[in-house]
């Protein structure tokens, strides 16, 4: 019969305890090694190389144009970038003890879309100014002179003197799609923020604009940001084309998201003009648009027609020369059926200064022919 001291037994009895001590350890440390191994890529190449199952594939933006090795956002950063500009809006006054001063009222942003030196903006960034500095994408500051505004679209065009200028080439803004992928680049909160890009997505296509005077102009929505600053920067499509000119954004509580920006073939009329004859020519038929005519307004007057603009001729204008009298429904030009104001408008601004145009007005229900020579519009 056989036995063990108690003395003897305890010591054993230790060393098997710390022998499966270790061996646990060892288990538990080799697995805790392995899942951080596979965790880091370590075991399968290069870190993060394993795609999750179940994951999405990670989005590949198609090269724009010739550029294979980036992305379209990269290269349009690179490549139109440097044709936005940072303009700053100086205010110039004496001072008894220190002489002429500079005051900047405000800055914005501009795009040179000619290597003459020419560069479109909006006009509340030039509105007002003493004098206009331009600071390029290589640090040039360029003293920059107005040659022309049109506060009715917001635009305005600009000169600077300077040679090895990048240029912006314009798209066709009517190709525009709602989805589209757009880029706004600008300074937003001025030159310590030159030429941000943000990328979004052309949100909305046509948004009507009023004017005071009742003009109304279609306008680009998009979701891409744009803050104070970035007015008169460029809105880019995917292809580095610039089919807008960044123009308002709604800062009211509750949106988000909402800029506007002016249609690229909007902008290349204007600018044509503002270049050749310092203002912008528009045809005037001489009438102010009262409202338009519906079914509910037909009806309550009896007018005979349910559609049409109603209008009241200015006094000594081409309309009131050509016969037109107060609360006439223009209904057609030039064989066009006149649905509202926005049809008539558009209508009047495709023809020139000088254009013969024939007009049907309905009157007490008659509807009569006319013949109008366009004038100019007042500035």
């Amino acid at each position: 019969m056989s036995y063990f001291h108690d003395r003897e037994y305890g010591s054993r009895r230790g060393v098997f305890f710390f022998i499966t001590m270790m061996i646990i350890s060892a288990v538990i440390g080799g697995f805790i090694f392995l899942q951080a191994a596979k965790s880091m890529g370590l075991l399968n190449g290069s870190p993060g190389t394993e795609q999750q199952q179940g994951e999405a594939p990670e989005l590949n933006i198609p090269p724009a144009g010739d550029v294979t090795d980036k992305t379209a956002v990269v290269a349009i950063a690179e490549q139109v970038g440097p044709a936005v500009v940072g303009i700053s809006n100086l205010d110039v006054y004496s001072d008894f003890f220190r002489g002429e001063q500079e005051v900047e009222q405000g800055t914005g942003s501009g795009v040179i879309f000619d290597s003459a030196g020419y560069i479109v903006t909006n006009n509340h960034v030039v509105a007002g100014a003493a004098k206009l500095m331009v600071s390029l994408a290589d640090g040039r500051q360029i003293p920059a002179e107005i040659v022309g505004t049109d506060a009715r679209t917001d635009l305005a065009v600009i000169k600077i003197k300077a040679d090895n200028l990048t240029v912006a080439k314009f798209g066709n803004s009517d190709d525009l799609r709602v989805g589209e992928i757009a880029l706004a680049i600008g300074n937003p909160g001025g030159a310590e923020f030159a030429r941000s890009v943000t990328q979004g997505i052309i949100s909305g296509l046509n948004r009507l604009l009023v004017t005071e005077e009742g003009l109304q102009f279609r306008l680009i929505q998009t979701d891409a940001a744009i803050n104070p600053g970035n007015s008169g920067g460029a809105l880019v499509d995917i292809k580095g084309r610039v089919v807008g000119i960044n123009s308002i954004k709604i800062a009211r509580a509750g949106f988000e998201g909402m800029g506007f920006a002016i249609p690229s073939n909007t902008v290349q009329g204007i600018v044509s003009d503002l270049i050749k004859y310092k203002r912008v020519i528009r045809p005037a038929l001489g009438v102010y648009m009262v409202r338009d005519v519906d079914k509910e307004l037909a009806e309550y007057n009896d007018l005979g027609v349910d559609y049409g603009v109603l209008v009241d001729p200015q006094s000594g204008g081409p309309a009131a020369r050509a016969g037109v009298q107060r609360y006439d429904i223009i209904v057609e030009v030039n064989g066009q059926k006149i649905e509202d104001r926005f049809a008539l408008q558009n209508e009047i601004f495709s023809q020139k200064v000088g254009d013969e145009i024939s007009v049907v007005v309905v009157r007490q229900k008659e509807r009569i022919n006319l013949t109008i020579e366009l004038g100019e519009l007042r500035q």
